[in-house]
Parts: C-alpha cells; structure tokens; sequence
C-alpha cells in the first residue's frame, strides 16, 4: 500500500507545519513534502510542534514549486474551500480517501496539496491537480486551519481503509447477560413488586408485567449488571425487613 504524499504549499508557521506532522501521524502517515516554507527548512517551531512526530518532518522534502513536487505522483488532490471558476471534479474529504486508499493498493502515489493559511492555494497550483477536494464548512467561515484540513483528510484516508469501526463496545472484563439471565431478573423483580403491591389495580398488572419485561430485555444488560439489580432489590428488601 503506497501512502498519499501530503504537499504543504507555502506554509507560513512553523507551527503549523509541526502540528501537520502531528496529525499526520495520528493516523500512520508519514511522507510530507514542503514546497517553499516562508521562514525556512528545517524549522525549530515545527519540531516543537510535532510533539513526538518528528520522524515526519526528518522525512519531508523541501522542493521550491508545486510541480517539482508532484512530479513523480499519478494522482494529484487539490484542498480547497472556495469556488476557484475552473472546470475540475470536486470531490469530497470522503471520496478523497477512498482515491488515495485505490491508487495506493495499486502501488501508485497521489499528492494531496494544501494551501498556505492565509489565503489557500492559487489558481496557478490548483490547475496542475486532477480534481479539487472541498470540505463541506459554513460558507460564511470556509477557512480551515491548515493541521486541521491534514488531520480530516489523513483521518478519511484511515477510514476508507476500514480501519475505523462504526462501534465499539468495550466489555470491561465481563459478558452481555444471556436470554435465561435477563428472564431471571424479571422474575426476581416482578416477585418482589407484586409482594410490594405494585401491581394496581389487578386489571393492569398483566400489562405492567409486558412493560416491566420489555424494559429488561430492551436494556443492553451484561452479566455484572444484572447482578448488580440483584444486589440492589435483595438490600432493599433487606432494609425493609430491618425497619
């Protein structure tokens, strides 16, 4: 799998450029390739910044334009959020990682290019990539800081790998309760209540009864659950008995 190649066209903070690097990372890329820094390469800000990512910017190739940069890449993205009057795809951050993940499963490279903060990338810049990707912000705010346009493009290249799962439970060293353990659980506490004399008048307790076990069998309950309503209905009867 041949990793996107993320181009930071003109960056003007060294900062920025490390906090990139950073997001990068965050999600296992690592080829970045800076096209003329306005202070300068290397950047003491932009080691402070990446904040253990370093080995990105050890990595980073400096080149001094746009098409230097992407000579050797056979899939060139475009960042932007504005409307720039040319004919070209506009893709989404989405369909953007799904592009780098295909090229890349075929051993080829896509450059990704990111425009300077302050005003983006140039007409001059965007007409040498083959389709623009634009992020869906709030038309009267579309300006993206540039570790944050890294970090959402870097993250849907992850994503478009599957790498991402939609949900997780983490268990916490125990199991979801089974069907028999849930049933017991209702008995215990329709035992109780109906004692209690909650189940009024007798003309409703059948459908008090179907709601309280719909609610059971509803909730998600684990093992360590159901025990602990166990435990809390026996030490309540237990205090009552007391009193």
């Amino acid at each position: 799998m041949a990793e996107p190649v993320l181009i930071l066209v003109r960056p003007q903070m060294g900062e920025n450029i490390g906090a990139a690097a950073r997001a990068m990372w965050n999600f296992g890329l690592s080829r970045m390739r800076v096209v003329g820094p306005r202070d300068g390469w290397p950047n003491e800000r932009a080691v402070a910044l990446a904040s253990g990512a370093g080995r990105v910017l050890d990595a980073a190739g400096v080149f001094d334009t746009v098409a230097a940069a992407i000579a050797d890449c056979d899939m060139v993205l475009a960042t932007t959020a504005r409307p720039r009057g040319l004919t070209k795809e506009i893709v989404s951050p989405e369909r953007a990682g799904e592009i780098a993940r295909a090229f890349g499963a075929e051993g080829k490279r896509v450059g990704i290019l990111f425009g300077p903060e302050r005003a983006g990338l140039e007409n001059a810049e965007i007409v040498q990539a083959d389709a623009i990707v634009s992020v869906p912000v709030n038309p009267d705010f579309p300006s993206l800081n540039l570790a944050q346009c890294v970090l959402l493009i870097a993250y849907e290249w992850q994503r478009a790998g599957g790498a991402v799962e939609p949900s997780v439970m983490e268990m916490a060293g125990t199991d979801f309760a089974g069907a028999a353990e849930i049933a017991a659980l209702g008995d215990h506490y329709e035992g109780r209540l109906d004692e209690a004399g909650f189940f009024f008048p007798d003309s409703k307790a059948p459908g008090m009864k179907m709601t309280l076990r719909n609610m059971w069998s509803r909730l998600p309950l684990t093992r360590a659950d159901v025990q602990t309503f166990h435990g809390i209905l026996r030490q309540m009867v237990r205090w009552k008995d007391r009193g």
